[in-house]
Order: C-alpha cells, then sequence, then structure tokens
C-alpha cells in the first residue's frame, strides 16, 4: 500500500507532466507579448561608406512614457503606468505624429559613435487592436557619416532597457544582446564585424552566466531548492544532472525553433517554473529522500527552465554560422552561474553548520519555507496579474 504522501507526490507528477504536454501544445499557437511586458528593442542596422542606417522595432510607448525600464520589468510596475495605458489607447497614426513630434526625446537615447546627428526617415506603428497585447513599432533613421572608413558603434541608454543590435547577412551576420548603456562592437563600414571563435564564445559564456547571475532569481532559488535537499554530493549530483540535461534539450530544440515559444505564452512557462519552485521546496519539507519521483520532476521541471532560457537567445536571433558555437557557450554560462550559486551555498551554509545537528531546522526548514513562499506567489502573480 502506497502512504498518502506517495499517492500525492505520484499524483503530482501527473498532473506536472499534463501540464507539459499542455504547455508544449500551446506554445506552438501564434501569439505576441502582453501589452506590459516589456521585451528587449530590436535593432536591424545598415552600414555603408557615407551613411548608417537603423530600423529599431519596439514599445515606442515604453519611451514616449518615459518608463526607467532597467529598474522595472511590467509597466504596471512603473510611476507612468498610467501614461504608458493611455499611450497604448491612442490610435496607431496619433501614436506615429507622436512619434515624429518627439524624435529627438527618442534619438537622445541611441548611443552612437562615429557617426553625425540621426535623421528620422519614417514611422510605422503596427496594427494591434487587441490592447492586451503590445504594439510594435517600426522607427526608421538615419545619420551621415564622415569621410574615410572609420567603423560605427550603436548602443542604448540604460534607462531604455536592452536592445539587440543586429548587422549582416549571412553565417558571419553579428548579433549582440546590449543592456546598461552598453554599445556594440564596432560595425564596419562594408563587410562584417570581424569577431575571432575566442571573442564570441567568451560574450555567449557571459550572457548565460549572467542570465543566472544576477538576472535569473527564479532560476536561483530552484537551485537552491536542490542544495537544500541534501548535503550528500550524490542526491546533489543527480539532481543538478537531470536538470541540466534537461533544461539543454529544450533550449537547444528552442533554439532550433523546432518548439516555438510565442511571447504571448511565456507567462504559461514563467508560471510552471515558479510552481517548480515551490514544488522541490515544499519535498525539501515534506520528504527530505531521493526517489525516482524526485528525479523526474526535477528533469521537467529542467524542461521549463530550458524554454526559459532560450528567450533570451530568440530575442537575440542568432546567425546561422553563431549558432552552435553560442548555443554550447550559453550552456556553458548558465552552468557556471549554477555552479557559483551552489558554491556560495556552501560556504554560507554548509561549511559553518552542515555538521551541526540544528542544519536542517535552522536551514533546511526556514529556507525551503521562504522559497516555496516564494515560488508559489509568483505562480499566482504570473498566472493572474
Amino acid at each position: 500500500m502506497l502512504r498518502p504522501f506517495a499517492r500525492l507526490q505520484i499524483l503530482m507528477v501527473w498532473c506536472f507532466l499534463l501540464m507539459s504536454s499542455a504547455v508544449l501544445g500551446f506554445l506552438s499557437l501564434p501569439g505576441q507579448a502582453r501589452a506590459h511586458e516589456l521585451r528587449p528593442a530590436v535593432a536591424e542596422v545598415s552600414v555603408n561608406e557615407d551613411r548608417i542606417e537603423i530600423s529599431l522595432r519596439l514599445a515606442v510607448e515604453t519611451l514616449l512614457a518615459g518608463i526607467d525600464q532597467s529598474q522595472v520589468a511590467d509597466t504596471d510596475e512603473a510611476p507612468e503606468a498610467e501614461v504608458y495605458d493611455r499611450l497604448r489607447g491612442l490610435p496607431d497614426r496619433a501614436l506615429a505624429q507622436m512619434v515624429e513630434t518627439r524624435f529627438s526625446d527618442i534619438s537622445a537615447g541611441i548611443l552612437l559613435e562615429g557617426a553625425g546627428p540621426l535623421r528620422l526617415a519614417s514611422v510605422d506603428v503596427i496594427a494591434e487592436p487587441d490592447l492586451e497585447l503590445a504594439r510594435a513599432t517600426v522607427v526608421s533613421m538615419s545619420a551621415e557619416l564622415p569621410p574615410g572608413t572609420a567603423p560605427v558603434s550603436l548602443g542604448w541608454a540604460a534607462r531604455n532597457g536592452g536592445l539587440v543590435v543586429r548587422h549582416g547577412e549571412g553565417p558571419k551576420a553579428y548579433a549582440a544582446f546590449l543592456q546598461g548603456g552598453e554599445v556594440s562592437a564596432p560595425l564596419p563600414r562594408s563587410g562584417v564585424v570581424e569577431e575571432s571563435t575566442g571573442a564570441v564564445f567568451l560574450r555567449f559564456v557571459v550572457e548565460g552566466f549572467e542570465h543566472i547571475i544576477p538576472k535569473g532569481l527564479d532560476h536561483i532559488l530552484f537551485v537552491l531548492g536542490l542544495f537544500l535537499f541534501s548535503l550528500a554530493w550524490r542526491p546533489l549530483l543527480a539532481q543538478v544532472t537531470a536538470f541540466t540535461l534537461a533544461h539543454t534539450v529544450t533550449l537547444g530544440l528552442a533554439t532550433l525553433s523546432i518548439i516555438t515559444i510565442p511571447p504571448a505564452q511565456m507567462w504559461l512557462v514563467e508560471a510552471l517554473i515558479a510552481i517548480s519552485i515551490a514544488y522541490v521546496a515544499i519535498e525539501n519539507i515534506l520528504r527530505p529522500k531521493l526517489g525516482w519521483w524526485r528525479i523526474l520532476v526535477v528533469f521537467g521541471f529542467g524542461l521549463l527552465h530550458g524554454l526559459g532560457f532560450a528567450s533570451v537567445l530568440g530575442d537575440l536571433g542568432l546567425a546561422q554560422g553563431q549558432f552552435i558555437l553560442s548555443l554550447i557557450a550559453f550552456n556553458i554560462g548558465v552552468e557556471l552561474g549554477q555552479l557559483a550559486v551552489i558554491a556560495a551555498a556552501f560556504v554560507l551554509f554548509a561549511l559553518p553548520l552542515g555538521r551541526s545537528a540544528i542544519y536542517r531546522r535552522v536551514v533546511v526548514i526556514p529556507g525551503s519555507v521562504a522559497i516555496a513562499f516564494v515560488g508559489l506567489w509568483w505562480a499566482f502573480e504570473r498566472s493572474f496579474m
């Protein structure tokens, strides 16, 4: 006879598998980003002998509202939320006219090194009647270049959030994700950005690491939940291996577009990631013993976390020639970030208290309760708010 908790665990496993199947099916549906979710702007850049042309696709209402995107992940969290909502309700033509009128304010946040002042070429507001979905605007602009062959660099003010810069075509096309006032590599007037294999590899290792530390608080809490399960190295190794294999699979499949992740459906993935955090924390409290269900569930939740990682690479729009290298490098960066979290937890908690009789009472139980509470709150917030 199965004990009540064992029956509950089996039920939770099957519920999770059913939810995961529903997620994978749901992700195949077309969709767009929700209106209040902040996504990076995308700049398609063309440079020739005397001119740089930029096609900037973004939710321009965030810039017009003056939202500091370095401080919030959702417009509802910003003090200018009401201003943003009013702008989101403007007719397309009225919004285009406002962009034309306030182009100097928008261009002030574009960091252009080695070129003259930006001039507006056109504004194309892509119609989206559903106010619950984000509306994209394509702002085309150009700037004159001084005589010579000096390259030009493009950047983005920190308060404007993330910016994906794409330059060139073909297998060696350049793509970079910029944040915090960063600027791109020098963009040549002819040809493509010359990046060594080592430079590309290092760039994506750093991007993967930063997706865990400091950006990935949900992934950090999940890894801490795995760490708190047991101080023995075998259970920790089994869980981390299952998690790593799983998120590597879905990271690769999603980046190859075998599994697609429409932005409108990412809330479901993020909600299930939050549930995964709560589950492992609760099980730490109720049943601190490694079993097949724990490995299975950790593997399943790893599949979901891989979809979350893939959204970062999806924003970059990787060139074909960089795909395998950048995918491997990004995954290595993620693993290094996870190992850093485990190492920090070991130094802070396991070394001073691990052999103490009070370790479970003062570290595992309170820590798991806190992690479970945060996970459940995030699941509610991401599903209903």
